[in-house]
């Protein structure tokens, strides 16, 4: 019989090769398996080395654009130079610490929102109410602040403003879509069918331009709408449509007992949708909707079609510049690798959700 010392030496190699074992018949297990192992590695072996030289080794990260365009690699320079653009916009420049705030809240509130002990109704108010600080903050004109008209706004704060006040303002409008089109009203399902339909079938863009331009035709000519705040009505409308549909999905999936039992516990329509129905019926639709959620973020893009300077426009903005011509390649690496931090952040927090809102799923 072996010693515990000769199985505490021989339990870890025991271990190692166990593990071994495993990734060899994952990787080589059958002949297919191993062409794609083969085919995957020689690709990482084309591309991985090249674009470490590229990207780090040869690249420029202090500099001007003459260096850059001596180099081989790289110019990292060009994104220190613009990013402050990128992140502001046309925001004057001695005024730039208020988006800086903005963007500080807009952590603090996420970092809110993650923290479970700090879920209650007082938060969400707060997290409302710090919405409409942000844009006192940003726009102006009280306290000894200068106003800024919204056309100087840009960059990511407004890339992060159209998706908060768009979301914000469709939810509440989104819940009661999807309710209306389960309605045992026939006026209310039509209208909030016909509602849906409508938006899903057309392009954000044509939204987009029908609330920017085609709405102030229809207004009386002494009424203007600032413009920013249209974009803030296309993105509640048409994230709303979307949304109804998942949410929908999620009150479809409820098994029909629960609407039985708050039947017979004699609970009104409403009550029973805000304690028993709709509770579920959320959670059970976090990962579509926060697929939604993610789609409509990058489509902030689009918003350039109406003169809005998003993220994404502020950096095509900076490649007209004439002293910085030719470094396109590093501004849209630049903008793909933000876009995806910030969806990977929503995508984890769409995980934490579920595993939290569901603990007989947690493993």
């Amino acid at each position: 019989m072996a010693s515990p010392q000769d199985m505490a030496v021989a339990g870890p190699s025991a271990g190692s090769r166990g593990r071994l074992q495993v990734l060899m018949k994952t990787y080589f297990g059958t002949p297919l398996n191993v062409v794609i192992t083969l085919l995957c590695v020689g690709l990482l072996v084309l591309v991985v080395p090249p674009l470490l030289r590229w990207a780090i080794l040869d690249a420029v990260w202090l500099g001007t654009a003459n260096d850059c365009r001596t180099a081989a690699g790289a110019c990292w320079s060009f994104i220190r130079e613009k990013f402050f653009f990128t992140i502001f916009g046309l925001y004057p420049y001695e005024q730039r610490w208020r988006p800086a705030l903005v963007l500080v809240l807009v952590a603090l509130t996420f970092a809110a929102a993650m923290t479970p002990r700090l879920w209650s109704r007082a938060t969400l108010v707060a997290c409302i109410l710090s919405a409409a600080v942000m844009f006192a903050i940003m726009i102006g004109g009280f306290a000894g602040l200068p106003y800024v008209p919204t056309r100087q706004w840009g960059g990511l704060v407004v890339t992060f403003f159209i998706v908060i006040f768009g979301l914000t303002s469709g939810y509440p409008l989104a819940i009661a879509l999807a309710l209306g089109r389960r309605s045992k009203m026939p006026l209310y399902r039509v209208l909030a069918t016909g509602f849906i339909e409508i938006v899903r079938s057309v392009p954000l863009i044509t939204v987009l331009f029908m609330s920017a331009i085609m709405l102030p035709l229809f207004l009386p000519s002494d009424v203007s709408i600032d413009r920013l705040f249209r974009v803030f009505v296309a993105y509640a409308i048409f994230s709303a449509a979307f949304l109804a549909e998942a949410i929908r999905g999620g009150l479809q999936a409820i098994p029909q007992g629960q609407y039985e039992a708050a039947d017979a516990l004699g609970l009104t329509y409403w009550r029973k949708m805000r304690l028993i129905i709709l509770p579920q019926a959320l959670k059970i639709t976090i990962p579509p909707q926060v697929n939604t959620l993610i789609g409509l973020f990058k489509d902030t893009t689009l918003v350039v079609v109406v003169g809005i300077l998003d993220f994404f426009t502020t950096i095509r903005a900076a490649l007209g510049d004439p002293n910085w011509l030719g470094f396109s390649k590093e501004a849209y690496v630049f903008a793909a690798l933000v876009y995806f931090c910030l969806c990977t952040i929503l995508s984890r927090y769409s995980q934490f959700l579920e595993r939290r809102l569901s603990p007989e799923r947690r493993r």
